[in-house]
């Protein structure tokens, strides 16, 4: 238990933009100082066009994937349409306010459509929810959110807000030291769910 309680280190992004949403997180997963592993995945597809952020315990992160993967795919199979961002964050949030007793030790993003507007909800712990334009999770968040409220606009198209999502988290592995080791980016559009690779990122980062 006190293990879960450590891994607090991470920091994610979600950004509501004029053509879709903007995910992004480092790679690090911590246990207090130590840096357990270099290549976590912090960004997961659910369905289409839904994803989900996570910050905190991996193997929380892990069960909660799996039960929201099966989830909208059963209510694909029974409603014949993709779950909305807004039925998914209900269902998670409910799911973790019946173990607010022992809660899972994560803060989730929820990413996705509602018809055709591109939304992002945050959960606490408990289950408690908010719907944001620009979020930030994890022990580097008060970093990235320095720079997202001088510069994220949500009127910027996707292609603007990368930059602005990736600049976040950089700056927060430069000071943040539950943060680093690389950076994962995901777009949610209504075309569907792109994970970029390591040398599109890295051009975006070194394009001015």
């Amino acid at each position: 238990m006190e293990e879960a309680k450590n891994l607090k280190g991470t920091t994610t992004v979600g950004l509501v933009s004029s053509d879709g949403i903007v995910l992004a997180a480092d790679k690090r997963a911590t246990m207090g100082f130590f840096i357990a592993n270099r290549e976590v995945p912090k960004i997961y597809q659910i369905d289409d066009r839904l994803g989900v952020t996570i910050a905190g315990s991996v193997a929380d992160a892990q069960a909660l994937v799996r039960i929201m993967k099966a989830e909208a795919q059963l209510y694909k199979m029974n409603y014949a349409k993709q779950i909305t961002a807004s039925a998914a964050t209900t269902l998670l949030s409910n799911l973790m306010f019946q173990y607010k007793v022992f809660p899972f030790l994560v803060q989730v993003l929820v990413a996705g459509f509602d018809d055709d507007k591109p939304k992002i909800f945050n959960i606490d712990p408990i289950g408690g929810v908010t719907e944001e334009k620009f979020v930030s999770t994890g022990s580097g968040s008060p970093v990235a959110y320095g720079l997202l409220e001088d510069t994220f606009k949500e009127e910027k198209s996707i292609k603007d807000n990368i930059r602005v999502a990736l600049r976040a988290i950089s700056v927060a592995m430069r000071r943040d030291c539950g943060t680093g080791d690389g950076v994962d980016v995901v777009t949610i559009t209504n075309d569907g769910f792109r994970r970029y690779e390591k040398e599109e990122i890295k051009k975006i980062q070194e394009s001015k």
